[in-house]
């Protein structure tokens, strides 16, 4: 049979004895052929959940500010952006609106990437500002997370006289998922208050994996920061693999999530099917644009293979490690990394800490194969991974641990999915 991995803009196929595989894992399909993107915004945006329409919190408001996702989200703002825009100003056509767009710990969205997500019409009309966590002068404190460290959020969110968000509502590695109150933290915070959130316990946390809000120590900081920040409305959407628009969300920034989160979760649950061989990806552009960002797949792979197993990434990765910090980390050797992680205490996290941390409890268990045709094999020798230049060649060579007819099972987006009945 054929398999198809999703990568950069296209997608790698290859052919596998069908008896080999254990299980395709993919989210529940959604017929939306009936339904266009916009309708589906729309009638979100008409029926906002817990709260009023947004062109009535507008009434009034001068200065009011769209945190927006960055470049390493596949978030449709450019259909999303008009509308928000649109019934703010309903309510105030006076509204002065800015794009703040949430780049957490990323590096800065550049121009061209800004015009490829809002279009070129939002992007030359419409005050867009790109955060940048490293400048504290532009942060202002907001209290004490729960986790310890300090608050600190974009001087410009904290002033608004109204805040929303756009965003994506999709399983997350630690957060359980993303969208909503992840806008703020790690979206619009300082460094420092990421790094706090994001410490090796909280990390290490049985709580801190795809799908889990309850008990889940990260989230519990994320929903302390959009409280303090003022968060009042959000508009989230669901994408099919396509990434195309099958379902969002308006309204209240908890309620509206909430929903969210339980209708992406019925979408995104599948059950474990073990195998010696574990092949994903992160769903190709934009989130597989860097090695750093693959840490996502790597921990729904990790809920499938068996003790012993081999797990094979396949990502573009154009943009190469994607954190110097990570790659200094994780060069120094698995073992190492690990123990320096094990004792860093909360409030001296360092910069990516969370990423190197998870690829090693991984690497420490698993011989993981990195299978992209032009990215940096050298860099991720480096880092611990086995490179190899495309997925027949990964697969060979996942066959020199297991065997050639040993299991496999395929999860073409590892990103999509939250894997039940694993570690």
């Amino acid at each position: 049979m054929e398999i198809s991995i999703p990568y950069g803009h296209s997608e790698w196929k290859m052919q596998v004895d069908s008896q080999r595989i254990r299980g395709i894992l993919t989210p529940c399909d959604v017929n939306t052929t009936s339904k266009k993107e916009n309708a589906i915004i729309q009638e979100a945006m008409d029926c906002p959940i817990g709260s009023a329409r947004l062109s009535e919190l507008a009434k009034r408001k001068k200065n009011v500010v769209i945190i927006a996702s960055d470049h390493t989200r596949a978030v449709p703002s450019r259909l999303l952006a008009p509308r928000m825009c649109k019934e703010i100003r309903e309510g105030n056509p006076d509204a002065e609106i800015t794009f703040l767009v949430a780049t957490g710990f990323h590096r800065q969205t550049t121009r061209e990437e800004l015009i490829q997500k809002f279009g070129e019409t939002v992007v030359e009309k419409e005050r867009i500002l790109v955060h940048d966590a490293s400048l504290d002068a532009q942060m202002v404190s907001a209290g004490t997370l729960p986790s310890g460290g300090e608050l600190k959020i974009n001087r410009l969110a904290m002033e608004a006289d109204l805040l929303v968000a756009e965003g994506l509502i999709e399983p997350h590695l630690f957060a359980g998922f993303s969208g909503g109150r992840k806008s703020v933290l790690p979206g619009i915070v300082s460094r420092d208050t990421v790094m706090a959130n994001h410490c090796a316990e909280f990390i290490a946390h049985p709580n801190a994996r795809p799908g889990v809000l309850k008990g889940n120590p990260i989230h519990e900081d994320m929903m302390f920061a959009a409280k303090k920040a003022g968060l009042t409305y959000i508009v989230n959407v669901i994408l099919d693999r396509e990434k195309r628009v099958i379902d969002a969300v308006a309204g209240d920034w908890e309620l509206a999530h909430q929903e969210g989160c339980l209708r992406a979760g019925r979408l995104a649950e599948v059950k474990t099917q073990e195998a010696d061989i574990v092949i994903t990806g992160n769903g190709g552009y934009p989130l597989d644009q860097n090695v750093y960002q693959h840490v996502k797949a790597a921990t729904s792979a990790e809920a499938c293979v068996r003790p012993g197993g081999v797990i094979i990434l396949c990502g573009e990765i154009g943009d190469g490690h994607g954190s110097e910090a990570m790659y200094r980390s994780m060069k120094e050797g698995i073992g190492p990394l690990m123990e320096k992680i094990r004792n860093t205490p909360r409030n001296q996290t360092q910069p990516d800490q969370w990423a190197a941390q998870i690829f090693g409890r991984i690497l420490e268990k698993h011989p993981v194969i990195f299978a992209t045709a032009d990215g940096d094999r050298d860099m991720l020798r480096k880092m611990g991974f086995l490179p190899a230049a495309s997925l027949s060649e990964a697969l060979r060579m996942a066959e020199e641990f297991t065997g050639k007819e040993t299991g496999i099972t395929v999860i073409p987006d590892g990103v999509s999915v939250i894997v039940k009945g694993g570690a």
